[in-house]
């Protein structure tokens, strides 16, 4: 079997960390505080186009990590400016499940860590209520 590696940038802005590490205890992911590389394939086989902004040399680098319970690859947290960006070797199957196509069970959990957070500082009491459909966020006074 041929490995091919695609990093790639999971589209979300990270603009709250605390929001993010909710986010991963929300998912039984654990984040990784100041690790400073993410596990990928390891090299950079030139199939696909790098995610905006990174070089090849910066594959594999990052300022924080999650790491999800039985996959070997991790997701990098990388700063690019005032917000933080997440890298992924989207290659590993159980990785890509975990966090949902385009990561977007990990998207969704950040947005609603990150809406519980901004509403509680305005003063809002947050509830959650799972539905068939998902869950729905109540704010009250």
């Amino acid at each position: 079997m041929i490995k091919i590696s695609h990093v790639s940038r999971i589209e979300l802005e990270i603009r709250s960390l605390d929001a993010l590490i909710a986010a991963c205890n929300r998912l039984g992911f654990r984040f990784v505080k100041n690790q400073n590389t993410y596990k990928w394939y390891g090299r950079w086989i030139g199939d696909s186009p790098l995610p905006d902004g990174i070089r090849k040399q910066d594959l594999g680098k990052c300022d924080h990590a999650i790491k999800i319970p039985d996959c070997n690859y991790e997701i990098g947290v990388v700063k690019k400016g005032g917000i933080y960006i997440l890298l992924w070797d989207s290659w590993e199957s159980k990785l890509r499940l975990a966090v949902g196509n385009n990561g977007g069970i990990l998207k969704q959990a950040y947005t609603q860590e990150a809406i519980k957070q901004h509403a509680k500082l305005k003063g809002y009491l947050v509830t959650e209520k799972k539905t068939e459909k998902g869950i729905r966020l109540h704010l009250h006074k």
